[in-house]
């Protein structure tokens, strides 16, 4: 892709570091700057899910706080409503941020993304009721979730891209699993502080005011991001593809980000649907079903769940590891047979109502997801080759994301209303696993192996 020569940019404090070398000499990467990057990409993502997180676990209250009274299932339809739609305008925050992120950089785009979201998230919080202003209640709340929606569909492509380009090819796995590591904490940061809310504050309090405030600290969060991710560098990959600016580095259209990546764009829908339609099964939908289809104790409901994140988090790191030593086709091969066969057993143990029955069928369905949770960062990028990487990973990204993981909770909610079946979740899931074991099937190993379109990366000696 064409683009003018590169000066210090607004959101920077140092210049793309290209430097000169050989054709094909690897990259030394500094293992200090390395840890900056995924410090600040990991951040950015912790702040996105912790809205995420807050908004499924206080879905309830949400419902009462912004649409009229009535059905407690039409009310909650109509939160997942406005949860779902921000993710049908990702695919167009990814047209507009990916493409931009392979044109003027990977850095400023993340600066950029950090803003909106913490900006849609802290408006939330801002929102009077509708019984305060009736309709323009929900409207704005559409508003603040399409504001979120756009930004995010170019932070996830941006992040892990951004990650993976600073990651020597041996640790891309492990440094990759941080940015999950993230996701997770924003989780359990969200649900944590929804969960302390319910157990200390009365229903009464918490529907006038007690669930503006994890919305409104999305601001100081937001804040602190920015700080970072304005202190970091460009990647080396990215650099080398601005030095040949003035001779091979030619404009990509938007269309060849998609025609000319067809097949690789196939396999990332793909793995993206079965990574993202278990994900938020688990960690978005999941509450709610134990609540208002299988009336189980909300607050007990929200510490089990709490608990198999932790459990997450533990495991994350080194089963990101595993996949740089064994690859990441069988981690995922793993995931997706796990979900094929498990899902109806693990439901089956959840329904059965007992804390520790529900304890382990969440335990099994969250270990199993950690299989793409710590694969899908490092094995993304690696399917598109540099000059397109950003660009073409955030349109297959936020495509899959929005036709399938973010409709989720809606899809799932709706067809237990419709067939009064409530295994549809094991069913969901293990349609999901069936796609995407025909993804990786197809998909190349790319553990080990420098990333298309750039030189060899290794971790500088000091």
């Amino acid at each position: 892709m064409s683009a003018a020569p590169v000066a210090t940019p607004p959101f920077r404090t140092s210049p793309v570091p290209a430097v000169p070398r050989a054709p094909g000499a690897p990259t030394a990467t500094d293992p200090a700057l390395v840890r900056r990057a995924v410090k600040a990409a990991a951040l950015g993502n912790a702040m996105e899910w912790f809205d995420f997180g807050v908004y499924s676990y206080i879905a309830v209250t949400l419902g009462k706080v912004f649409f009229p009274s009535g059905n407690p299932t039409a009310q909650l339809l109509s939160t997942f409503g406005a949860f779902a739609a921000a993710f049908l305008v990702r695919p167009l925050g990814g047209m507009v941020f990916g493409p931009l992120g392979d044109r003027v950089g990977r850095q400023k785009v993340l600066a950029v993304t950090m803003i909106m979201m913490a900006a849609g998230t802290f408006a939330i919080g801002l929102i009077p009721s509708y019984a305060t202003i009736g309709v323009w209640a929900p409207v704005l709340l559409l508003v603040a979730r399409l504001v979120q929606g756009f930004s995010t569909g170019g932070e996830y492509a941006g992040a892990s891209t951004f990650i993976a380009e600073y990651a020597p090819d041996r640790r891309r796995g492990f440094l990759g699993s941080w940015l999950e590591f993230g996701t997770l904490a924003g989780y359990i940061g969200g649900a944590g502080l929804v969960t302390l809310m319910t157990a200390l504050l009365s229903d009464g309090d918490l529907m006038s005011w007690g669930w503006r405030i994890p919305f409104l600290i999305a601001g100081p969060m937001g804040i602190v991001g920015l700080y970072l991710r304005m202190r970091l560098e460009e990647t080396p990959a990215f650099a080398a593809e601005v030095a040949k600016a003035e001779t091979e580095r030619v404009k990509v259209p938007l269309r060849e980000m998609v025609t000319g990546q067809w097949r690789a764009l196939l396999l990332c829908v793909g793995l993206v649907l079965v990574f993202n339609v278990t994900d938020y099964m688990l960690l978005s939908y999941m509450p709610s079903y134990l609540t208002s289809e299988l009336k189980y104790d909300e607050t007990h409901g929200l510490l089990v769940v709490l608990g198999v994140m932790a459990l997450m988090m533990v495991v994350q790191p080194f089963a990101g590891a595993l996949t740089d030593r064994v690859g990441r086709r069988p981690v995922i091969a793993a995931g997706c047979a796990g979900f094929l066969l498990l899902s109806v057993p693990a439901l089956l143990l959840i329904r059965e109502g007992s804390l520790l029955a529900v304890a382990l069928g969440m335990a099994a369905l969250g270990l199993l997801l950690v299989c793409f949770t710590a694969s899908m960062p490092s094995a993304l990028p690696a399917l598109f080759p540099t000059r397109v990487r950003y660009g073409s990973l955030s349109i297959g990204f936020n495509v899959s994301v929005s036709l399938f993981g973010g409709t989720t909770p809606l899809v799932v909610t709706a067809l237990i209303g419709a067939t009064g079946d409530m295994m549809m979740p094991a069913y969901y899931m293990m349609a999901a696993a069936v796609v995407g074991g025909v993804a990786v099937w197809f998909m190349t190993e790319s553990a080990g192996r420098p990333l298309p379109g750039s030189a060899p990366a290794v971790e500088q000696r000091r």
